[in-house]
């Protein structure tokens, strides 16, 4: 116990934190605080760039992918959690209904394209088609071939327009998402999100990962993927922050803040 740590716990913050644990833990509690105090510094980052992106009317779309439970929304929700609602948007899209099914598939993702000056999160996208659908006999292989025929072309127009675009892939183990799945379903307010696909995922592991590495191989030509090593829930948020930040070319970018730092790190200094 330094000093440093002593006086973190002697705040209202590090108070919190200890009131919050089942069982009395200090070193739980500290690496809490300073995740918390690496977060708010990257929060207030993340609101200069967005009132960059809406003065100088900037498009930006940022894709959440990974298997399921691997913290997309998570990370999306802190991301989010202090930006003006009006200047940004979430979109989670359900499966497509029957008149999206006769349409082109890239068609509803079109009209969920971020307007001037705005910033639009996808928790999952198009890749559905790239992973999931196939993996789950969503789709027909024809319609798995076009898409994969078609997608770096899309995403080209897409950068071609003046909008940038970012590709965020959430990993984590079989064993940590087996993890995840029995919290999710032992937890009330979390069963539901138990889907019948997400039943399915462990058993069609190796399925997934097969068409997973199809799609990082075929798929970086226009915009690369940056994948985020996802089973500790706390740096896969301050990863995926710091990438973004580190990204987008705003004005007044303090390198300070966004210069990556573990909570490991973090708690040595």
């Amino acid at each position: 116990m330094t000093d440093k740590n002593i006086q973190l716990l002697n705040t209202k913050k590090g108070i919190e934190a200890l009131l919050r644990q089942k069982q009395f833990n200090i070193s739980k509690t500290l690496n809490t605080i300073k995740y918390e105090k690496r977060l708010e510094k990257l929060q207030e980052e993340m609101l200069i760039l967005q009132q960059w992106v809406a003065k100088n009317n900037k498009k930006v779309i940022i894709l959440f992918e990974g298997r399921d439970a691997a913290g997309k929304g998570g990370a999306i929700r802190r991301v989010i959690q202090h930006l003006p609602p009006r200047a940004i948007r979430v979109v989670a899209l359900p499966k497509p209904n029957e008149t999206e099914m006769g349409q082109w598939y890239f068609q509803r993702y079109i009209k969920r394209l971020p307007n001037e000056g705005e910033i639009v999160f996808f928790d999952r996208s198009w890749y559905n088609r790239a992973v999931v659908e196939p993996v789950n006999g969503f789709c027909t292989p024809a319609e798995y071939e076009t898409f994969m025929n078609q997608v770096n072309d899309f995403e080209k127009m897409i950068q071609d327009s003046g909008i940038y675009l970012l590709k965020l892939y959430f990993s984590i183990t079989k064993s940590e998402q087996e993890r995840r799945f029995k919290d999710i379903v032992s937890t009330p307010t979390k069963k539901w999100k138990y889907s019948d696909v997400d039943r399915r995922a462990i058993s069609l592991w190796d399925e997934y990962t097969k068409y997973k590495e199809v799609m990082f191989e075929k798929t970086q030509v226009a915009a690369p993927w940056k994948i985020i090593k996802a089973n500790r829930k706390t740096n896969a948020r301050i990863n995926a922050f710091e990438y973004i930040l580190k990204s987008i070319p705003y004005e007044t970018k303090n390198v300070k803040n966004i210069k990556h730092q573990t909570i490991k790190k973090i708690l040595k200094d």
